[in-house]
């Protein structure tokens, strides 16, 4: 589609990447106004996106004859199309990290009414900070209704050994089609084939539309039984038996991480125990309560500066402070400052709402990040005895709140 240079924007201090059109005039005439709507489709859907695991739009525009979109420079970034040959696969703890990073970048795009409908290993950046970045949104399709329609792109698009089986058929695509391309590429991280492998490409459209996938397990016997139901169900044919939402399938991932980090890098449960059992959230649970609250639970350990929770994110975790300090931002304002045995993350907890703020650690931080899905588990006590401390804790942080405000009021 064009070219893409290295520039620097003096305004910001920032290197960028420069994409120009390749000149209308080197494009047949029957393929120059499906051209124009891929190179602006890609300016329009992903200018209205910003998320960290989104490469992000700053600019597009014509100067004259060029085109040209202006974004975010990823330095060093490799594709995850380098680790799916089985000589040079990823750590299974890595697969399941870099696929929980995708599948909460797609829930923010599918939430924000758009579906990418090309995932695949070559669309998936992975930077010299192992960050994940989703790219190219030339085919997307976008429900908005502000967006004009002469930038879309309908009808068989795609590359068709990640396409869904609906996309294969030319159906209704919705955010179910991303999730069983994200099932591919998940499945080829971890075994290096390809779930419907064949000779020919109508042999894997085939398999893709009417056969099942090889047991996950078959090929790698040490993958956890959890994660096989995980790509079971991201690779259903029916669309509606696969996860309705990127944050679904996030949360799924996340009990995997327990089942397969290495014992040396986990805490022992008395370490954990002990640590916990001092903090003032725990005081009015038992022991058994305190360890039901544990085995539900992902620890999880942050350097200075890193964002935990980010303004603006979708998602469901609590998180409870085990060592360290935070920051909580809106905007460009800090408005409180959290230490050990201090929480946050309610909102999101109850209601799966837009985070309202940003959370940024201090210092070296561990957290004790509480599911939602993972307490429904815990017995009816523990619940009990959770969601009492939990809205009392809220009670009390709206409360100060309320309080800062009505100060600043005065003032």
């Amino acid at each position: 589609m064009g070219t893409v240079y290295l520039g620097h924007d003096p305004f910001k201090n920032r290197d960028v990447a420069i994409k120009i059109a390749h000149p209308e005039t080197e494009q047949i005439e029957s393929a120059r106004g499906r051209y124009r709507k891929l190179f602006f489709n890609e300016a329009t859907v992903a200018s209205r996106l910003k998320h960290p695991n989104i490469v992000e739009v700053f600019d597009v525009g014509i100067e004259e004859d060029v085109w040209y979109i202006v974004m975010e420079y990823v330095a060093g970034a490799r594709t995850l199309h380098d680790f799916t040959r089985a000589d040079k696969l990823m750590s299974m703890e890595d697969v399941v990290l870099n696929i929980f990073k995708c599948a909460k970048g797609l829930d923010y795009a599918h939430r924000h009414g758009v579906v990418h409908r090309d995932i695949k290993p070559k669309n998936i950046m992975l930077t010299a900070d192992h960050e994940l970045k989703l790219c190219d949104f030339s085919i997307a399709l976008t429900t908005k209704s502000d967006v004009t329609e002469s930038t879309q792109i309908h009808g068989y698009v795609g590359s068709p050994l990640y396409m869904s089986p609906e996309q294969i058929r030319m159906e209704n695509v919705t955010n179910q089609t991303d999730i069983f391309s994200l099932g591919v590429v998940l499945f080829e991280l971890i075994t290096g084939q390809h779930p419907f492998e064949a000779n020919s490409l109508p042999a894997i459209t085939h398999k893709i539309t009417s056969m099942a996938h090889p047991p996950l397990r078959e090929l790698r016997s040490d993958a956890p039984k959890i994660l096989a139901h995980i790509v079971d169900r991201t690779l259903s044919k029916d669309p509606a038996t696969r996860y309705k939402m990127g944050l679904d399938l996030a949360a799924d991932l996340s009990l995997v991480f327990a089942r397969i980090t290495p014992a040396d890098e986990q805490l022992p449960g008395g370490e954990k125990f002990n640590l916990v059992n001092r903090l003032r959230f725990f005081d009015d649970f038992s022991e058994a309560e305190i360890w039901e609250v544990i085995n539900a639970s992902l620890w999880q350990e942050f350097p200075p500066d890193y964002e935990i929770i980010l303004e603006g994110d979708v998602d469901n975790c609590f998180y409870v402070i085990i060592t360290g300090e935070v920051m909580v931002r809106k905007g460009t304002r800090k408005v409180d400052t959290l230490m050990r045995g201090d929480c946050f993350g309610e909102m999101g907890f109850i209601a799966r709402q837009q985070r309202s703020a940003s959370v940024i650690a201090t210092s070296p931080v561990t957290v004790m990040q509480v599911r939602a899905t993972l307490m429904e588990r815990a017995s009816l006590n523990c619940q009990l005895r959770f969601h009492k401390v939990f809205l009392n804790t809220m009670v009390r942080r709206l409360s100060r709140t309320t309080e800062q405000y009505s100060q600043s009021g005065n003032k």
